[in-house]
């Protein structure tokens, strides 16, 4: 018969267990991504605003907490595909390492704590929210199986993240920098279906039937050409009447060659041997990509703020 005492702490480990597991299947990793959020502080002139900096960094935990709830669901309905992935095989859920029921009770907490949280902030961003939420329940449940819907779904996702920074700070976002953050998103988000097919093989089809849709060829022009055009876009907002007029220079064309680099690097790392295809890995561990990304920070704030 087993010791009362040994029972107590086999359940602690398996406690530990659990919530370490809950955490990794959460992907904090993936939560740079909610950077978009700020945006609407930073390009909104509102970088030296405390309230508007604590309301933006509340949007962008709430967003965090938003972005857990679909990773936990995302992962619950695909555990029987991820089985077929070399790496998505390995995550908490299809791994078994993270009960179903607890990860879905933690996604619905999150879920709910995101929406509450939004709605205090502002009732455009509670809107955008809940928006957000159910774009990517659409997406978990039979849209992101749509040939080309689906990279355009998990663009919109960054563009909602923006514009929900931006409401909840009372800010306005140039229509050229919103077409930006779609652009890029949308390039990401290619980059990452590229890396699924060359990762998978002939087995890709198991894993996602609309893999079978996307071919590596295609894949290269869609990514040369939206290269090109969030080069051009980005160009075409730092020189836009309404940016000049709000940070009374033009200085902010000097700030392109940090997005080229970045765009060409990313790609690049994309096409060398499998790196690259998941945005959130690519722009935190490669030494050329966070440079690139400070560097642009650093010559932005200085060009916005330093007059």
């Amino acid at each position: 018969m087993a010791s009362p005492l040994l029972s107590v702490s086999s359940y602690a480990v398996e406690m530990r267990g659990t919530a370490s597991a809950l955490l990794e299947a959460m992907r904090p990793r993936q939560w740079v991504k909610n950077v978009f959020v700020l945006a609407g502080v930073v390009f909104g002139g509102r970088l030296f605003d405390p309230a508007a900096c604590m309301r933006a960094s509340v949007c962008f935990l709430l967003f965090c907490c938003a972005s857990s709830a679909v990773y936990l669901i995302n992962d619950t309905f695909d555990r029987a595909n991820d089985l077929h992935h070399p790496a998505k095989c390995l995550r908490p859920i299809p791994s078994g390492r993270l009960p179903v029921p607890a990860a879905l009770a933690t996604a619905l907490v999150l879920a709910a704590g995101a929406i509450a949280g939004s709605f205090a902030l502002s009732r455009a961003t509670f809107l955008i929210v809940v928006i957000y939420l159910a774009s990517s329940m659409g997406y978990t449940s039979g849209l992101k199986r749509i040939f080309i819907l689906d990279v355009l779904i998990v663009a919109s996702g960054f563009v909602l993240r923006a514009a929900a920074g931006a409401a909840a700070v009372h800010a306005e976002i140039s229509p050229w920098l919103i077409c930006c953050t779609f652009l890029l998103a949308l390039y990401l988000a290619l980059g990452k279906r590229r890396n699924e097919l060359t990762l998978l093989g002939d087995s890709a089809r198991q894993h996602r039937d609309n893999l079978g849709s996307y071919t590596v060829p295609l894949l290269d022009s869609w990514l040369t050409a939206l290269s090109g055009a969030t080069i051009v876009c980005y160009a075409l907002y730092t020189q836009s009447p309404r940016t000049v007029h709000n940070f009374h220079t033009t200085n902010l064309l000097y700030t392109i060659p940090f997005v080229v680099y970045a765009l060409f690097r990313y790609q690049h790392l994309v096409l060398r041997e499998n790196e690259g295809g998941d945005p959130g890995s690519s722009l935190v561990r490669d030494r050329g990509m966070v440079i690139a990304i400070l560097g642009w920070t650093a010559m932005a704030a200085f060009i916005v703020y330093a007059r």
